[in-house]
């Protein structure tokens, strides 16, 4: 499934963004919001990966509810990403992204996790193991 090595290279280059904010913050940016940033795109390309590491597992062919996992990913990694750019961009060079980029980034978080709790629900519910 070409999705799961999607999820897992996106979640790579939010990891690594992650850590270059942190280091960023640590070292020259005294602003406590890009740690946050930094946190919140390592603390969601790990979860993603972990969900491309479910669909590995537990499917083997198609399986019913799959898609409804990849997008849980998928609005984890571009939730966390456009959190974290509006926050750099504002930590770094005083400026936003556009208007409610990060609060739109926050609520895509929370709907993937919300989607990720459905995805959970639904396999229990269609016999997925």
């Amino acid at each position: 499934m070409k999705s799961r090595s999607i999820i897992v290279g996106l979640a790579g280059l939010n990891g690594a963004a992650g850590v270059a904010l942190a280091a960023l913050a640590a070292h020259r940016v005294n602003d406590p919001s890009l740690s946050i940033a930094a946190h919140m795109l390592v603390l969601h390309a790990a979860a993603s990966v972990a969900v491309a590491a479910h669909l590995r597992r537990v499917h083997h062919g198609p399986a019913p509810f799959a898609k409804v996992w990849i997008v849980s990913a998928a609005l984890l990694l571009a939730g966390s990403a456009l959190f974290a750019a509006d926050i750099a961009m504002r930590a770094i060079g005083g400026a936003r992204l556009f208007p409610m980029a990060a609060p739109t980034g926050g609520s895509a978080m929370i709907l993937g996790w919300l989607t990720l709790a459905a995805a959970g629900v639904l396999s229990l519910r269609g016999g997925e193991k």
